[in-house]
């Protein structure tokens, strides 16, 4: 990246860090970073352009529409807002448009339609970042800030919902793993995401595996 480029990102974070002061703690600062970091690494390896997947990253929870009553065109006005006072080439502001509209699990069966190699670095690092120990502890922390049950065996897991399905789901928190997180290793966009995930995929496994014992008691 030149210096001015290196400058943007800078503020952007800043920008970021701001707004989601406040925010639920699996979807905040910490969260941006971590998918930042991750992203930026898959760029490297695949290719991509690491301004725009640097920005991409940054912004891509910039307004979750699962906090804005579903609003799913908050999070590209407010990064489209930011992205023009700030002087970002339209082109570049465009493709970061991009990636905020459909790097989400929800919006997958939309996604392939405008690949990029951009979308597919920010995509898979926010996948990442939903797996492993990280994933599990976000996924837990949700459910408790959505007030859900952790588990219930008459709530069976329902894993090919539509889009509008997934929107509307309250069931049990463990229900996610089979409806989200263990999907997501085989829907790695790159070989470096792909390799990433492998480890996290296995940890959540033998997590589960446990979970189950104890609360049948045989551990």
């Amino acid at each position: 990246m030149t210096g001015k480029e290196r400058a943007i990102v800078e503020k952007t974070a800043e920008f970021v860090k701001e707004v989601l002061i406040n925010a639920e703690s699996g979807h905040d600062w910490w969260h941006v970073y971590r998918v930042y970091k991750t992203a930026v690494l898959i760029a490297e390896k695949e290719n991509a352009d690491i301004f725009t997947v640097s920005l991409g990253a940054l912004l891509h929870d910039i307004a979750d529409a699962k906090f804005h009553n579903g609003d799913e065109e908050k999070a590209p006005a407010r990064a489209r807002k930011f992205l023009t006072e700030t002087g970002v080439d339209k082109d570049i502001t465009e493709k970061v448009i991009e990636i905020i509209r459909y790097v989400s699990f929800k919006n997958r069966d939309e996604a392939a339609a405008h690949f990029s190699k951009e979308l597919a670095a920010v995509q898979d690092a926010d996948r990442i970042d939903a797996l492993g120990a990280i994933g599990i502890a976000r996924t837990f922390n949700y459910g408790g800030y959505k007030n859900r049950a952790i588990y219930d065996p008459a709530i069976k897991p329902s894993p090919h919902q539509t889009k509008e399905e997934y929107k509307k789901s309250s069931a049990p928190t463990i229900n996610h793993f089979y409806e989200k997180l263990l999907l997501l290793k085989d829907m790695m966009n790159t070989e470096t995401g792909k390799k990433l995930a492998e480890g996290r995929h296995k940890y959540m496994e033998e997590f589960l595996e446990r979970f189950f014992k104890e609360w049948e008691g045989e551990l």
